[in-house]
């Protein structure tokens, strides 16, 4: 019996040239998830980060002599040409596959590209080049707000001078700094479970990092050996806990958007004005707290205008602070840039930043009648010039609403009264104010 042959039915179609149909949201998903994978072994920090032997022979030469700071290509776990290759043909893969005219490509495309000029900042580290990147991905004290005028560094001067006349002794009782760090975790196990549900987060030890805690994608380390108050505790679980593991769930859960779980530069100051203007709307943050993170701002100032860093670890004991913590104030500055000065890690102006613009957003969301806007703050690694294009992509389903938020943002209307106040406050002269009660005070 002869074999019967079959027509070879797809060679004849053309079939074997073909491609399965794509919808827009899996090309979508597709091209974020190589943004995903590329960045992940690029570590911003990680990659500038000091040692502890740097802190000691620092201080055995009496606080006097900084050892030299190097920075081996060596360190890279990944080739930083081929991976800069890599995320310049994403971003045209992108245009290539959504055009040019979708705002989605923009964000996209803004993502891969500022993770290119990341590893390039990398390469540059120890020169000026460095501080350059920094400025362009973080931002400078010398930015304007959108008003033209206001610049980072006059809101910080501002709000050193207030912070200065605060005493907070006379505000309420000092808190002991008692709890360990291993009750620590398990106090704040607890309460992230009641905000994301159990097994959602994990808070754990870590005898590595030298900040006392840090967040992670789905977890918060707390270090071994730190002793906290409960203010120190409750600052931690909104900063780190409602905030920044709040957006990194919201973030996770995009099943097409998945850029949205990593943050690049751009975010940063919504993220972090974001988790400090939670302190401050819960009424978790204090004043010597803000002052914390208001000095960051200065001192980049100070190292931009030239500070050394000797300099700048000279200001940060004037202010009060114990030996090794001047060493690291310091150290978040001048990591990665120029130690003489002029050059610095721009990265800490993203607080004072992202607050205003964040509380500018909130304000503006409400004034303008689109109060729906101001949950989706959490719906992943934004910048907030992102947020109405998200929203509107929602019913397409290629960004799912964020899950994860605030009680306070999810009932605005205690939110709404506060912004009307605080606006109302600060349309009266506000100085003529104060000095007629200040008259008041002396009697």
């Amino acid at each position: 019996m002869s074999k019967m042959v079959l027509p070879d039915f797809a060679a004849h179609a053309g079939l074997e040239e073909r491609k399965p149909w794509r919808s827009y949201k899996e090309r979508i998903a597709g091209l974020a998830g190589r943004i995903v994978e590329a960045q992940a072994p690029i570590r911003v920090l990680d990659g500038v980060k000091w040692g502890p032997a740097i802190y000691e022979a620092f201080r055995k030469s009496g606080h006097k002599t900084l050892p030299k700071i190097e920075y081996p290509l060596s360190s890279f776990s990944y080739d930083p040409a081929k991976k800069k290759a890599e995320l310049k043909t994403i971003e045209e893969d992108i245009r290539h596959e959504l055009g040019d005219d979708d705002p989605i490509v923009n964000i996209m495309c803004a993502t891969a590209r500022e993770y290119r000029l990341v590893v390039e900042m990398l390469e540059a580290r120890g020169t000026r080049r460095f501080y350059e990147l920094s400025r362009q991905l973080y931002g400078s004290a010398m930015d304007h707000f959108a008003d033209g005028g206001t610049t980072v560094k006059d809101v910080a001067h501002d709000l050193y001078a207030i912070l200065t006349q605060t005493d907070d002794s006379l505000l309420g009782p000092k808190q002991a700094r008692d709890i360990t760090a291993e009750s620590a975790v398990e106090i704040l196990n607890k309460r992230l479970s009641e905000v994301f549900g159990d097994g959602r987060v994990r808070v754990i030890l870590d005898d590595g990092i030298v900040a006392d805690a840090a967040a992670g994608s789905d977890y918060v380390k707390i270090r071994a050996g730190a002793s906290f108050s409960k203010d120190d505790l409750r600052i931690l679980e909104v900063h780190e806990g409602w905030a920044h593991l709040g957006t990194n769930l919201n973030g996770q859960r995009q099943p097409v958007a998945r850029w949205l779980a990593k943050g690049p530069p751009r975010t940063a100051a919504t993220q972090e004005g974001l988790a400090a203007l939670l302190e401050v709307l819960t009424l978790t943050s204090h004043p010597a707290r803000a002052h914390r993170l208001n000095n960051r701002v200065l001192a980049v100032e100070k190292a931009e205008a030239g500070a050394s860093f000797y300099d700048v670890f000279e200001w940060f004991r004037t202010e009060g602070y114990a030996e090794e913590e001047c060493f690291w104030n310091t150290a978040r500055v001048f990591r990665g840039g120029v130690i003489d000065g002029g050059a610095p890690f721009t990265k800490d102006i993203v607080y004072m930043k992202g607050i205003v613009a964040n509380y500018n957003f909130l304000h503006a969301a409400i004034a303008q009648g689109r109060p729906e806007l101001i949950r989706w703050l959490f719906v992943g690694k934004v910048a907030l010039e992102d947020i109405p294009i998200l929203e509107a992509c929602a019913h397409e389903g290629v960004v799912r609403p964020p899950l994860y938020v605030p009680d306070i943002f999810e009932d605005l209307r205690g939110l709404a009264i506060w912004l009307a106040i605080s606006t109302f406050w600060s349309k009266l002269n506000s100085r003529a104010v104060f000095k007629h009660f200040a008259k008041v005070f002396e009697g």
